[in-house]
Protein backbone atom coordinates (compact mmCIF):
# COMPACT_ATOMS: atom_id res chain seq x y z
CA UNK A 1 0.00 0.00 0.00
CA UNK A 2 0.99 3.34 -0.83
CA UNK A 3 0.55 5.25 2.46
CA UNK A 4 0.74 9.15 3.08
CA UNK A 5 1.00 8.62 6.67
CA UNK A 6 3.13 8.12 9.67
CA UNK A 7 3.19 4.77 11.40
CA UNK A 8 1.70 6.03 14.83
CA UNK A 9 -1.26 7.52 12.70
CA UNK A 10 -1.33 4.37 10.99
CA UNK A 11 -1.74 2.21 14.31
CA UNK A 12 -4.28 4.91 14.93
CA UNK A 13 -6.27 3.99 12.49
CA UNK A 14 -5.82 0.28 13.21
CA UNK A 15 -6.99 1.25 16.41
CA UNK A 16 -10.01 3.26 15.23
CA UNK A 17 -10.98 0.63 13.02
CA UNK A 18 -11.13 -1.82 15.80
CA UNK A 19 -13.40 0.82 17.55
CA UNK A 20 -15.64 0.47 14.17
CA UNK A 21 -16.07 -3.29 13.67
CA UNK A 22 -16.98 -3.32 17.56
CA UNK A 23 -19.61 -1.05 16.94
CA UNK A 24 -21.04 -3.18 14.42
CA UNK A 25 -20.80 -6.47 16.32
CA UNK A 26 -22.02 -4.99 19.84
CA UNK A 27 -25.12 -3.19 17.56
CA UNK A 28 -27.42 -5.62 19.27
CA UNK A 29 -26.16 -5.23 22.70
CA UNK A 30 -24.49 -8.93 22.60
CA UNK A 31 -21.05 -9.67 20.82
CA UNK A 32 -21.37 -13.30 19.08
CA UNK A 33 -18.81 -16.03 18.88
CA UNK A 34 -19.08 -15.85 15.41
CA UNK A 35 -18.40 -12.19 15.26
CA UNK A 36 -15.38 -12.57 16.79
CA UNK A 37 -13.98 -15.67 14.80
CA UNK A 38 -14.70 -13.42 11.79
CA UNK A 39 -13.44 -10.44 12.23
CA UNK A 40 -9.97 -12.29 13.42
CA UNK A 41 -10.00 -14.34 9.88
CA UNK A 42 -10.22 -11.17 7.95
CA UNK A 43 -7.66 -9.28 10.13
CA UNK A 44 -5.37 -12.61 9.20
CA UNK A 45 -6.42 -12.76 5.50
CA UNK A 46 -7.58 -9.06 4.82
CA UNK A 47 -5.82 -6.63 6.76
CA UNK A 48 -1.92 -7.74 7.95
CA UNK A 49 -1.19 -7.62 3.99
CA UNK A 50 -2.29 -4.30 3.65
CA UNK A 51 1.29 -2.51 4.84
CA UNK A 52 4.18 -3.08 6.80
CA UNK A 53 3.65 -0.82 9.89
CA UNK A 54 4.73 -2.65 13.37
CA UNK A 55 3.64 -1.86 16.73
CA UNK A 56 6.25 -1.24 19.78
CA UNK A 57 6.45 -5.02 20.22
CA UNK A 58 7.33 -5.67 16.38
CA UNK A 59 3.85 -7.25 15.83
CA UNK A 60 1.82 -6.04 12.60
CA UNK A 61 -0.03 -2.91 13.65
CA UNK A 62 -3.08 -4.20 12.12
CA UNK A 63 -3.12 -6.63 15.35
CA UNK A 64 -4.54 -3.63 16.78
CA UNK A 65 -7.65 -4.03 15.00
CA UNK A 66 -8.15 -7.23 17.19
CA UNK A 67 -6.31 -5.95 20.28
CA UNK A 68 -8.54 -2.77 20.74
CA UNK A 69 -12.01 -4.91 19.54
CA UNK A 70 -10.74 -7.09 22.92
CA UNK A 71 -10.37 -4.23 25.19
CA UNK A 72 -13.74 -2.74 24.01
CA UNK A 73 -15.38 -6.66 24.66
CA UNK A 74 -13.71 -6.56 28.40
CA UNK A 75 -14.39 -3.39 29.27
CA UNK A 76 -18.39 -3.01 28.34
CA UNK A 77 -18.05 0.05 25.74
CA UNK A 78 -21.94 0.53 23.90
CA UNK A 79 -21.73 0.74 19.86
CA UNK A 80 -22.71 4.12 20.12
CA UNK A 81 -19.40 5.28 21.41
CA UNK A 82 -17.32 3.21 19.67
CA UNK A 83 -18.98 3.94 16.48
CA UNK A 84 -18.30 8.01 17.35
CA UNK A 85 -15.15 7.08 17.80
CA UNK A 86 -14.16 6.16 14.51
CA UNK A 87 -16.08 8.51 13.63
CA UNK A 88 -14.23 11.36 15.17
CA UNK A 89 -11.15 9.92 13.87
CA UNK A 90 -12.48 9.54 10.36
CA UNK A 91 -13.49 13.47 10.19
CA UNK A 92 -10.16 14.24 11.47
CA UNK A 93 -8.10 12.10 9.09
CA UNK A 94 -9.63 11.51 5.83
CA UNK A 95 -7.06 11.90 3.63
CA UNK A 96 -5.66 9.06 5.24
CA UNK A 97 -8.79 6.39 4.08
CA UNK A 98 -7.88 5.37 0.30
CA UNK A 99 -10.51 4.04 -1.65
CA UNK A 100 -8.83 0.37 -1.32
CA UNK A 101 -8.95 0.86 3.13
CA UNK A 102 -13.27 2.45 2.65
CA UNK A 103 -13.85 -0.50 0.66
CA UNK A 104 -11.86 -3.23 2.77
CA UNK A 105 -13.43 -1.13 6.34
CA UNK A 106 -17.01 -1.87 4.28
CA UNK A 107 -16.43 -5.67 3.29
CA UNK A 108 -14.98 -6.67 6.77
CA UNK A 109 -18.15 -4.50 8.62
CA UNK A 110 -20.65 -6.91 6.16
CA UNK A 111 -19.01 -9.98 6.74
CA UNK A 112 -19.01 -9.30 10.57
CA UNK A 113 -22.73 -8.24 10.65
CA UNK A 114 -23.35 -11.11 8.40
CA UNK A 115 -21.78 -13.85 10.57
CA UNK A 116 -24.09 -14.53 13.03
CA UNK A 117 -27.99 -14.69 11.57
CA UNK A 118 -27.61 -12.30 9.15
CA UNK A 119 -27.43 -8.69 9.53
CA UNK A 120 -30.09 -7.39 12.00
CA UNK A 121 -32.09 -3.55 12.30
CA UNK A 122 -29.07 -2.14 14.38
CA UNK A 123 -26.44 -3.25 12.28
CA UNK A 124 -28.21 -2.67 9.20
CA UNK A 125 -28.41 1.30 10.60
CA UNK A 126 -24.62 1.27 11.30
CA UNK A 127 -23.76 0.09 7.88
CA UNK A 128 -25.58 2.36 6.34
CA UNK A 129 -25.00 5.17 8.20
CA UNK A 130 -20.73 4.30 7.57
CA UNK A 131 -21.89 3.84 4.02
CA UNK A 132 -22.83 7.60 4.02
CA UNK A 133 -20.08 8.89 5.99
CA UNK A 134 -18.46 7.59 3.03
CA UNK A 135 -20.39 8.65 0.69
CA UNK A 136 -20.11 12.45 2.02
CA UNK A 137 -16.47 12.62 1.18
CA UNK A 138 -17.35 12.54 -2.57
CA UNK A 139 -20.03 14.72 -2.83
CA UNK A 140 -18.27 17.52 -0.88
Amino acid sequence: MNKSYSDSTGKKLYQKVGNLFFAIAMADDTVHSKEIDKLKSLVREKWLPLDDIEDAYGSDAAYQIEIVFDWLLANEKTSGECFKNFTEFYNEHKAIFSEKIKKLIRETANAIAYSFSGKNKSELILLGTLQLLFQKDKTE
